[in-house]
């Protein structure tokens, strides 16, 4: 893969947090019509951008590590972490930089702290590209989603984080309506994952604490995203499914594109499309980054 690396991060400071942040290029290539880009993943920090960002070198390019991940630090590393708390962070991020409202590319998590940092302040983004957020809120079937989540939360505080992240996978990778069939198969093994099947005692994963913050469970504000003078690009994988029958973060950028009245943007691969190798996973990178940038210009 082809990656692009800062050695050392800017800490932003933000309430209770230090925020990680590594700035990619050179600022002389900002213009009032090419502001600087943020990649921003949660859970995911900004290791998983590496192969995204080497695509955009004509850009000033921003990389962040959630304050429950990376370099970023934080008061205290077991408690919940709130979207909102996410978008104070991301509005801190954006004032450090003092170069005026920026473009973001968000996925997953990092999609739905956008959605929260549009809604409280729209001035910070000028287009917030929103990639298969999670919200569970969104779906016809919310309530299976919310008791999945209670499985894993319950999973994680018994066993740790190989039994959590075991369930977490199964349901992020399950397709259609999360309901009383899904729930009422076995537990995955955590082995199967090659995850750990013994418990270190850490309460600390960056994931569960999103989790515990109701971060899949967060409902958007529709209203003032569509007040807001950013431009709002929903987008989705087009190996993700489709709205009815698609995996749940899939399904929620569709339901989302649907509330807000306007169709998905689909993007090359699914849910990590944009991965070059990180974490072990290859999407089609190439082919996102150039289908991103057609989406950044305007032209798509």
């Amino acid at each position: 893969m082809t990656t692009t690396t800062a050695a050392e991060p800017v800490l932003v400071p933000a309430r209770g947090a230090r925020i990680a942040t590594y700035r990619l290029g050179d600022a002389a290539a900002i213009t009032p019509g090419v502001p600087p880009l943020l990649l921003v993943g949660s859970p995911m920090d900004s290791t998983g951008f590496g192969t995204l960002a080497s695509h955009f070198p004509d850009r000033l390019v921003v990389l962040v590590d959630p304050r429950n991940t990376g370099r970023s630090e934080r008061d205290d590393p077991s408690a919940a972490v709130t979207v909102e708390q996410h978008a104070e962070d991301l509005h801190a991020v954006v004032e450090a930089l003092g170069d005026g409202p920026v473009d973001l590319f968000g996925s997953s998590g990092g999609a739905t702290n956008g959605l929260a940092l549009v809604a409280a302040h729209p001035d910070d983004v000028r287009l917030l590209v929103a990639h298969e957020p999670p919200l569970a809120a969104l779906l016809p079937d919310a309530d299976g989603v919310r008791a999945a989540t209670e499985d894993i939360l319950a999973a994680y505080d018994a066993g740790g984080s190989g039994p959590a992240m075991a369930r977490f996978i199964a349901l992020v990778s399950h397709r259609g309506p999360v309901d009383a069939d899904f729930r009422a198969r076995p537990a995955p093994d955590p082995a199967a994952f090659g995850l750990p099947t013994t418990d270190d005692g850490t309460r600390d994963d960056p994931l569960m604490a999103n989790m515990r913050g109701g971060g899949v469970g967060w409902t958007p504000d529709l209203e003032a995203l569509r007040a807001a003078r950013t431009r709002v690009v929903v987008a989705v994988g087009e190996e993700s499914g489709g709205p009815d029958d698609g995996e749940m973060a899939g399904r929620g950028g569709h339901a989302l594109a649907a509330a807000l009245g306007r169709p998905p943007v689909v993007l090359p691969g699914g849910h990590a499309g944009f991965l070059g190798g990180e974490y072990g996973q290859t999407g089609r990178p190439v082919e996102f980054a150039r289908a991103l940038r057609a989406v950044l210009a305007g032209d798509a």
